[in-house]
C-alpha cells in the first residue's frame, strides 16, 4: 500500500501526517496532547456525575403537583437509600423517606416518581424496598 514519492516509498504514518498537514488539521499526536486532560481525569468526572441522584421530568412534575418538598436532610437520606439499594443489587426500588415514597431506577440513579401523604400507595414493577 506504499506509494512512491520522489522515488521513495512512504509509510502510512507519513501519508497520514502529510494528508493532515495539507488539510490544515492537527496531527494525531498533537490531538492527544491538545486538551491537556488525561483520560483518567475525564473518566473520574463522568463517574462522579453519574453518581448524582437525578429526578425525571415526571418525578419533578409529581413533586410540584403533590406539593412535596424535600429538605437537605431528606434528600441525603433518599440518596443513602439509593446507595443501599445499589449495594444490594436492586434495580428498581421503592425508597421510603418519612411519609414520602419514591420509585427509583437505581441503575440510572433516577427518581421516577414520588408519592406523598393522601396519595394511592400502590407500587408495581419494583424488585426491592428501602425504608430510611
Amino acid at each position: 500500500m506504499n506509494q512512491l514519492q520522489n522515488g521513495r516509498f512512504v509509510s502510512i504514518e507519513q501519508m497520514t501526517n502529510q494528508y493532515l498537514d495539507t488539510a490544515g488539521k492537527k496531527k494525531p499526536a498533537d490531538l492527544s496532547r491538545s486538551s491537556g486532560v488525561s483520560f483518567r481525569k475525564i473518566l473520574e468526572e463522568k463517574q462522579a456525575q453519574s453518581s448524582e441522584l437525578r429526578f425525571s421530568k415526571h418525578a419533578n412534575e409529581r413533586l410540584a403537583s403533590r406539593n412535596i418538598r424535600l429538605s437537605a436532610e431528606q434528600k441525603e437520606r433518599l440518596e443513602d437509600g439509593v446507595e443501599k439499594a445499589s449495594r444490594k443489587g436492586i434495580r428498581d426500588s421503592l425508597v421510603m423517606v418519612d411519609n414520602m415514597a419514591f420509585i427509583v431506577n437505581v441503575t440510572n440513579r433516577t427518581v421516577i416518581t414520588a408519592v406523598g401523604e393522601g396519595d394511592d400507595k400502590i407500587f408495581t414493577n419494583i424488585d426491592g424496598a428501602i425504608i430510611t
